[in-house]
């Protein structure tokens, strides 16, 4: 099947009762055990909607096992903390989003977890590892600055070292990358982005193979940041739309991404896309298409004025939506570094985030141009 018939399909529980083509909404949190080795329950995260989603994601992520979390942060600590515990050392990327960023310097330590950040680079990941690495966790394409690894590289470094490979995935979607072909152990998304799609929901996803899914399993039904079913129900009737959505989004942030490149009041624009960017080429080599995400700097222009005077992109916290929403990563998602972190991986208070929709890309280019032309 292709991705656009994988989302309407897999995972569906077929309603036998009345024959409906959605999947029912089991709410029960009591449920029978008699006769069962595993009982229902929703901290267990097997309830039949969380089930079903978990289904899905991994068909589109070519995984022999999916969970659903109540948050992205739930999905990529559960993963983490599976597989590296006190005395252990994790390989992490300067560019993570910065919640996974704060993630590890507010908590590591605190659980005798080791940690090393390194520039996005295939090389300085591999140069970071130690003897005592369990964990390699990396982003492509990244928060907010899109630069891309070549993911095959690493992977394949790490199963040499019997290292564990975690990547976020978040801004790529399952519809344009599939990091578990090209080697990576495990895949994490904020679902309350791309998958959820709609601004309404917050959730997380997790693919692997059943194998590596037992370790991740077991410490979430410790920890227990399972989704409700009505959020589950929600999810999965967004994630029907995935690719018809991202495809649309995608075809417009390569025509924007051109648009702000070309314009006399923007001075560098970042989406892998473009063939100036210069990640360009492995991103063509392991994407099907290069998101719907980009970053851009306005040159001597006031970035608030500028977004105070767009009408409809919206100034909003989070990305994913079916509609454009815009943010400066230095006050939104990477406000808990500190200032000289974000330099270092090149936040400036100057760089805004553009999480493009489905409204028609001349409606988006007219929007942008006239806010500028206003200032």
């Amino acid at each position: 099947m292709k991705k656009q018939t994988i989302a309407l399909h897999k995972g569906t529980l077929r309603d036998e009762t009345y024959g409906g083509v959605n999947t029912p909404i089991y709410i029960s949190s009591a449920n029978a055990y008699i006769g069962r080795e595993d009982p229902v329950y929703p901290r267990y995260f097997n309830l039949p909607n969380q089930d079903a989603v978990g289904h899905k994601i991994a068909s589109l992520e070519n995984a022999e096992a999916g969970l659903v979390f109540s948050s992205g942060m739930g999905a990529i600590s559960t993963s983490i903390f599976a597989y590296a515990g006190n005395g252990d050392h994790v390989v992490m990327l300067d560019a993570l989003y910065g919640g996974t960023h704060h993630f590890a310097t507010a908590w590591f330590e605190h659980f005798g977890v080791q940690y090393t950040f390194t520039q996005t680079n295939a090389q300085s990941v591999m140069d970071a590892v130690q003897d005592n690495t369990r964990v390699i966790v990396i982003e492509s394409p990244t928060n907010p600055l899109l630069a891309v690894l070549d993911i095959e590289k690493i992977a394949q470094f790490a199963r040499q070292k019997d290292i564990i490979t975690i990547i976020d995935n978040t801004f790529a979607t399952p519809v344009n990358q599939t990091p578990l072909d090209l080697g990576i152990d495990i895949v994490v998304h904020s679902g309350t982005k791309y998958l959820g799609g709609h601004s309404d929901l917050c959730c997380g996803m997790v693919a692997c193979s059943k194998e590596k899914m037992k370790k991740v399993l077991d410490l979430a039904r410790v920890l227990g940041p399972s989704l409700d079913p009505r959020c589950c129900y929600l999810l999965e009737r967004s994630m029907k739309t995935l690719a018809l959505r991202v495809k649309e989004q995608s075809r417009n942030a390569l025509k924007l991404a051109q648009f702000l490149e070309a314009h006399k009041a923007v001075s560098k624009v970042h989406y892998p896309g473009l063939e100036s960017f210069n990640g360009h080429e492995i991103a063509k080599s392991q994407m099907s298409d290069f998101g719907a995400m980009l970053s851009f700097e306005l040159s001597g222009i006031d970035s608030g004025k500028f977004i105070a005077g767009l009408k409809f992109i919206s100034p909003a916290v989070s990305l994913g939506g079916i509609e454009s929403t815009i943010c400066s990563p230095a006050v939104t998602s990477h406000a808990k570094m500190t200032q000289t972190e974000r330099e270092r991986i090149g936040v400036t208070d100057s760089l805004l985030r553009l999480s493009v929709g489905a409204e028609h890309i001349d409606d988006l280019q007219q929007d942008i141009d006239n806010a500028l032309k206003n200032i």
